[in-house]
């Protein structure tokens, strides 16, 4: 039985400000749903025996589990298991964990990063048929987009040759090439994207990491002995993790073992690791332009432009990418969205939280978003999903007042608990224990007006979780 395995530990970077740490690409909606979620149900259709191995970073397991949910899975240690990192290390550490995981039964691991866009599930199920064989009999299968352009944002496979299996031997991996190169590649007929999706036994990759990266498979041995639950999640034991080199997987393994073989797939296909890639993949109108959101544009060409919040106007613009956000907007060419990941480095550098959390920012009860910030004051626009509740909390140096704008608030205030209906409000002064609720069973609204010397996030005391949180 095919186990699938999603991989989703990713900031995507490039694809700043719309992707940032507290709401990475592959969470963030796109045309009414997320990638992940579409990588959960594309495992559905692949491998409908089993349920999903999800690997996430701790700070996005409740985007994960509530999307999963969305999805209709449950999430749990012995169900949809979510094992949650609790640093990033890259892609090798995420896989080994997995096959340690799923060791006892020698599972067939399907590798599937959650930030892929696939048109049509049909071809990579060919592929994956393709790729049973060669997988069962002890090789580490890749998937080779068939390319369709000379691409210079993806890594290449050099394609050897075929194999009894119907695979093909892996000749070189190649890094990302420049423009002339990758014009090559195309023109030979013989490369293929690397698109970072794998088949392979749990004990080949073992093997494999035994021989070629014994330090991470060590490592990752002692993170998954001294795990965890936490509610329905698999925490890996911290000390042991972070200890671990961050490498990929093809740098750890696949470069070095002899078991590589690849499968090509002709399908529509993006990992949309950059704005570029993804106006690739939009519609476009008669002059090549990407419009989404709010958008009026006037003489421009192939040119991407997204409006979260509010109208964007543009004139005269060619190749050039706008997105714009509450809270920031970006503008670049469109040849050059590879480089926005050092514009992030430079505003990581200046300690930006625009590259942390968007101005809406979601925590498993629901959402806040910052209305207004001054000098000993913040407003804020507070969502609670029906039947969710936020800690019991007090805090040392602010007050609140809170002002219900839509559903009923039961809020506990100390030794009392009194309901807040629509029009009516209520006051938390410092230090004071309370906890906000939605018994309805429609979104509770709230304004909430905060005073006081510090307003910072970190000025929470939880005395009572129900979601486990000691780190966020």
């Amino acid at each position: 039985m095919i186990q699938p395995v999603i991989i989703c530990g990713g900031d995507g970077t490039r694809l700043w400000p719309a992707s940032r740490r507290g709401l990475p690409k592959q969470f963030m909606p796109l045309h009414g749903s997320t990638l992940f979620r579409g990588t959960l149900a594309r495992a559905r259709i692949l491998a409908p025996q089993a349920e999903p191995l999800v690997v996430c970073n701790r700070e996005h397991r409740f985007l994960a589990a509530a999307q999963m949910q969305e999805e209709g899975l449950r999430p749990g240690p012995e169900r949809a298991a979510v094992i949650l990192e609790p640093i990033g290390r890259n892609t090798a550490p995420a896989v080994v964990v997995t096959a340690l995981f799923r060791e006892a039964e020698d599972a067939l691991l399907l590798v599937l990063p959650s930030d892929h866009r696939i048109a049509d599930p049909r071809p990579l199920a060919e592929a994956l048929r393709t790729a049973l064989p060669a997988a069962e009999n002890g090789r580490i299968v890749t998937f080779g987009i068939v390319p369709d352009r000379p691409e210079t944002g993806y890594g290449y496979i050099k394609q050897g040759a075929a194999t009894a299996s119907g695979a093909f031997a892996v000749e070189r991996f190649v890094e990302k090439p420049d423009a002339a190169s990758a014009q090559t590649f195309l023109n030979s007929g013989g490369y293929l994207w690397n698109s970072g999706m794998f088949l392979a036994k749990a004990s080949t990759l073992i093997q494999e990491f035994e021989t070629h990266a014994p330090d991470i498979l060590q490592a990752c041995r002692a993170a998954l002995a001294t795990r965890r639950i936490d509610l329905d999640f698999i925490r890996l034991g911290e000390e042991a993790f972070t200890a671990c080199r961050a490498e990929s997987l093809d740098y750890a393994v696949m470069e070095r073992t002899e078991r590589a073989v690849v499968v090509p797939l002709p399908a529509l296909w993006s990992d949309l690791g950059s704005w570029d890639s993804l106006y690739e993949t939009e519609a476009k109108d008669a002059a090549g332009n990407a419009l989404v959101g709010d958008v009026t544009a006037e003489d421009c060409s192939g040119t991407l432009i997204m409006a979260h919040s509010r109208l964007v106007a543009a004139l005269g613009l060619a190749d050039m990418v706008i997105v714009e956000t509450p809270d920031a907007v970006l503008a670049a060419p469109r040849e050059r969205c590879q480089e926005i990941k050092k514009l992030v480095s430079t505003m990581l550098a200046a300690d930006r939280r625009e590259l942390l959390e968007h101005a809406e920012v979601h925590r498993p009860w629901g959402s806040f978003q910052g209305i207004a910030l001054g000098d000993r004051f913040q407003v804020k626009r507070i969502i609670v999903a029906p039947g969710k509740r936020l800690s019991l909390q007090k805090h040392h140096h602010r007050a609140e007042h809170w002002v219900v704008v839509r559903g009923t608030a039961k809020v506990t205030l100390d030794d009392r608990v009194m309901l807040v209906h629509e029009d009516q409000s209520t006051y938390i002064p410092i230090g004071g224990t309370h906890r906000l609720e939605n018994p309805g069973k429609i979104p509770l609204e709230l304004i909430e007006i905060q005073t006081g010397s510090y307003l910072g996030e970190d000025d929470i005391v939880r005395l009572d979780d129900v979601y486990g949180r000691v780190d966020g």
